[in-house]
């Protein structure tokens, strides 16, 4: 009997052990949901957990492609001036200046403004292919500004304005022929080359952003346009992942979450200001690059109905591989040294 009860009063200490391991993995699953619950939160009243995920992507990204672009640079030796201070914003408004160490006098000269969604990259990450540039006989300069969501709209307008201002006045000492400059860009930096070169050639546009532009017009000689966006209202209709993260990237380089409602997407969408006075373009994009459809083959149609001289480089929608956006820094490929080829020819065609 005794063995009997001690049996049954022991028996029911299994089904409680088992018990225990589920009790743990609610635990467990409540905090998470509460975690996520925080996260949610907070992603619906800032931009800021969004725009430092999408950053940290880009930054590897960027890191790679400068890698893999840094073995085509070639054996030329350039003067560099790294980190020159153009403005009071520490590393924000800083430039790098290149030009070949044998060059005697000013040299026709690339501004390069690099992208990374308004809220990622740096002119680290153009680097390497303004140095290949240089070696073919201009001056480059890659110019940083401040990203969002730490500066938001139009900051970055100022700021390239006041590189601008202070290239045209340092032109000696940098090696610049103030008199042939061209505005250069890919991604969103595409964009801020367009704004720039429309804000130069615009004047009502220039009101409108209430800023007199550094440059004149006929400072200003060309324009290259690599992957660019030109038309926010058309990037604000975006859905799934390409969506959220034009969007989060929006709203932390804007500040609001109306960006496609207010001046924001009127101002930085160029294809509706661009005039007849818009310097020559060179303009690209991948045929696996959704903005080249949405955004750079339209402001391409739009300039050439405009009577501006074009030179697009684009390729055919089944063309294989299937080129991603930036394809033009991956020069391992191809299609990327055509590309590069055929910037050197524009370049030159209307710089010389």
């Amino acid at each position: 009997m005794d063995d009997s009860r001690n049996s049954d009063a022991t028996g029911p200490a299994p089904s409680t052990s088992r018990r225990k391991p589920w009790r743990r993995t609610k635990i467990v699953l409540g905090a998470l949901a509460a975690v996520a619950a925080v996260v949610a939160i907070v992603g619906a009243l800032t931009p800021w957990p969004s725009a430092m995920i999408i950053r940290s992507v880009f930054t590897k990204g960027g890191d790679e492609t400068a890698a893999e672009m840094t073995k085509h640079v070639p054996d030329t030796a350039l003067d560099e001036r790294k980190d020159v201070a153009y403005g009071d914003a520490g590393a924000d408004t800083t430039m790098d200046v290149f030009r070949p160490a044998a060059a005697d006098g000013p040299l026709p000269t690339v501004v390069w403004i690099h992208g990374g969604a308004w809220i990622s990259g740096s002119k680290e990450d153009v680097d390497p292919y303004l140095r290949i540039l240089a070696a073919e006989g201009y001056t480059t300069i890659g110019v940083n500004y401040t990203r969002g969501p730490e500066g938001v709209y139009p900051l970055a307008v100022h700021q390239l304005d006041a590189a601008l201002a202070y290239i045209d006045a340092h032109a000696e000492e940098l090696g610049v022929d103030p008199q042939r400059i061209v505005l250069a860009g890919d991604s969103a930096g595409a964009q801020l080359a367009s704004q720039m070169a429309t804000l130069i050639t615009n004047p009502e546009y220039a009101e409108i952003l209430g800023i007199r532009p550094s440059l004149r017009s006929d400072q200003l000689v060309a324009t290259v346009l690599n992957c660019g966006v030109y038309d926010l209202a058309a990037l604000a209709e975006l859905d799934g992942v390409a969506g959220w993260g034009f969007k989060s990237a929006m709203w932390a380089y804007s500040g609001t979450k109306t960006w496609a409602e207010d001046s924001t997407g009127a101002t930085m969408s160029t294809v509706d200001w661009v005039t007849a006075d818009f310097p020559a373009t060179y303009i690209s994009g991948g045929n696996g690059d959704g903005l080249t459809w949405l955004q750079s083959i339209p402001m391409s149609k739009r300039l050439q109905e405009l009577g501006v001289e074009v030179t697009p480089v684009f390729w055919p929608a089944p063309h294989e591989p299937a080129l991603p956006h930036e394809y033009q820094f991956h020069l391992d490929m191809p299609e990327a040294r055509k590309a590069l080829a055929d910037t050197l020819d524009f370049l030159e065609a209307h710089t010389r």
